[in-house]
């Protein structure tokens, strides 16, 4: 009996130990200051995403949006919103960028998720290549004012993780509805396209 003891508190210990670890690495910690840093810029601007980099080139507003490779029978996707479309070009460096998870942010706290389309999304190319592509949101048109997207990687534990927020320059409810207002008819998810960075 006593020849186990000393083993049972031993794991005992091990145990409180790994307990304190595991608190250590919860999301709360991941999510605090000295784990995350924050790259604001605006479209237009090369942000740096670890050693590659993400620049929002072009955003459109539209009623419909069409994948690229869709057929005549294909009926385009509606909204009783507003679709809003972010082209990115996206320059991969040599390690592998966490995925970037988009979102857009409104001043009001809502938080919208990308269209659920094949193309949606924000991806890297193999190193030394840049690539372009859309990122496609349906958003409540009177919820613009302030609007942010945000590229948030899934982080991993106890690691410097870089996420990205880009103010979308809608400061006002009435330069919101002019965008809504010159909204094009119909989004056309081109190909994404490949090139050497």
């Amino acid at each position: 009996m006593k020849l186990y003891r000393p083993a049972t508190v031993l794991v005992g210990v091990l145990f409180i130990l790994l307990g304190g670890l595991t608190r250590l690495a919860t999301p709360d910690h991941v999510y605090e200051k000295q784990n995350m840093e924050v790259v604001h810029g605006t479209i237009g601007e090369k942000l740096p995403y670890g050693d590659s980099s993400v620049t929002i080139t072009r955003m459109k507003f539209a009623k419909t949006v069409l994948e690229s490779g869709a057929s005549e029978d294909d009926e385009p996707v509606e909204t009783d919103g507003v679709f809003i479309a972010l082209e990115w070009d996206a320059v991969r460096g040599v390690t592998e960028p966490l995925s970037a998870n988009p979102t857009l942010r409104a001043d009001g706290g809502t938080i919208y998720r990308p269209l659920g389309v094949t193309e949606s999304g924000v991806d890297f190319p193999d190193p030394g290549f840049a690539q372009i592509g859309a990122v496609v949101f349906e958003v409540n048109p009177s919820d613009l004012k302030g609007l942010t997207l945000r590229l948030d990687p899934a982080p991993l534990y106890n690691v410097l993780y870089v996420a990205i927020d880009v103010d979308l320059g809608i400061p006002s409810e009435e330069v919101a509805q002019r965008l809504v207002d010159g909204a094009e008819a119909q989004y056309v998810f081109g190909n994404r396209e490949v090139r050497v960075a």
